[in-house]
């Protein structure tokens, strides 16, 4: 019996306008189905109530049995398979919805039912694809006209058929695009979830990255502040130990060279302060220019004169080379020199500064008792910093030395800016 073209009207079912995006971790659009078992139900009843012919008991019980089962057959599955059912079930599940599409469509007097086939190719869009869900969709098409032209003979010259057709193979078209639409939503939200999902993984890296950054700029501040102490503080109370033994020594025989030598000691540690004083203003970003030549000679003529004899000789242009790296041959002379008055116990101690055009070179040799053998740079805290500093500083360091046959250190650093030492 055809319907009338208003009423297949309704088995074109677009998409709302505003419909939600589906959750990647539920079924795309599981409204749909409920909607058309509704629809089907509501326009099924109505017919039968305001119809002319009385409805079958049987008739009606048929149809609301098989709208019924089609309804708890949907929430089983979604409850069993959150998101998709497995293919061999997804099959069987088709071929049982087909039947009861048919049971239903049999039993249902308004002739509205048929638009429950378009479910067909809508639910199989989702459990094995495009190509599958399109074959459907041609399949129904074609039953419905095979149907049309067993039973109603002629039935393409009437208008009412032909629009039935028409409407049926439209809904078909509208539900093999949704099922796409959706299909593709839940795409992109996988795949939106799991770009999110890798952020706060980079998130979580990134952030132990820095706090392990953090860590290692501790670790090398607290090694930089101790290469400082060292090398300032540890030189200048070096030399005014060294001063206040030479005094102790003359103190008795030669009063004027214990008084010098004191004089000389506080003038150490006065250095040191200022040498304190010196550091916090650089931390503070307060320091004024390092000029290497004047500080080397300062620090010879410091020392020279309470040991053994230093002599001094520059060359070269130092104005092209950056505060660090000078500071870091100013630091190696110091320990170069400070380890000759302490333990050499050399009588010459020669200090050379050359600044070429790509690299300054630092030699500090004495005539002392010179290193036993072995690993120089594990023979202190002093050297091991100054190889730490030149290295930091881009340079190279070099000790040669032979037991009573003194000791010569080599620095060498690059012209350019450098990191901070």
């Amino acid at each position: 019996m055809a319907s009338p073209p208003a009423v297949l009207a309704t088995a074109s079912v677009p998409p709302p306008p505003c419909s939600p995006a589906p959750h990647a971790s539920g079924r795309p659009v599981p409204w749909i189905a409920p909607v058309l078992y509704a629809a089907v139900l509501a326009g099924g009843v109505y017919y039968d109530v305001a119809g002319d012919v009385p409805p079958s008991p049987a008739g009606v019980a048929a149809f609301v049995a098989g709208l019924v089962t089609l309804s708890g057959l949907d929430v089983l599955e979604r409850r069993r398979h959150r998101v998709r059912t497995p293919r061999g079930l997804a099959a069987a599940l088709l071929g049982a919805r087909l039947a009861l599409f048919v049971a239903v469509a049999a039993a249902d007097t308004a002739g509205l039912s048929r638009v429950l086939f378009v479910l067909l190719p809508f639910s199989a869009y989702f459990a094995f694809g495009r190509r599958i869900a399109v074959a459907l969709a041609a399949g129904c098409l074609g039953l419905l006209i095979a149907w049309l032209s067993i039973a109603v003979p002629g039935w393409h010259v009437t208008a009412a058929y032909v629009s039935d057709v028409l409407m049926f193979g439209l809904g078909l078209v509208l539900a093999v695009s949704m099922a796409a639409v959706a299909v593709g939503e839940q795409e992109s939200r996988t795949r939106l979830e799991h770009a999110l999902s890798e952020v706060e993984e980079s998130h979580a890296r990134l952030t132990a990255y820095a706090e392990r950054v953090a860590e290692l700029t501790a670790a090398e501040e607290r090694n930089r502040l101790a290469r400082e102490i060292h090398d300032s503080l540890g030189h200048h109370l070096t030399a005014a130990a060294v001063q206040m033994e030479k005094a102790e020594a003359f103190l008795d025989r030669d009063r004027a060279t214990a008084e010098r030598a004191l004089a000389d000691a506080r003038s150490s540690a006065a250095r040191a302060l200022g040498e304190v004083r010196h550091s916090v203003r650089a931390l503070r970003g307060e320091a004024g220019p390092f000029r290497l030549s004047e500080a080397l000679a300062e620090l010879v003529r410091r020392l020279d004169g309470g040991g053994p004899r230093v002599t001094l000789e520059t060359g070269g242009d130092e104005s092209g080379y950056d505060a660090v790296a000078l500071r870091t041959l100013y630091r190696a002379a110091q320990e170069a020199l400070t380890n000759a008055f302490k333990h050499a116990a050399a009588g010459r101690v020669a200090v050379s500064v050359t600044c070429g055009e790509a690299r300054a070179r630092l030699v500090v040799e004495d005539d002392g008792g010179g290193l036993p053998p072995g690993p120089w740079e594990e023979r202190g805290f002093g050297l091991r910093g100054m190889r730490e500093r030149v290295r930091l500083a881009g340079g190279d360091v070099a000790l040669t030395s032979e037991p009573g046959r003194g000791t010569t250190v080599t620095v060498t650093v690059p012209r350019g800016p450098s990191g901070a030492v």
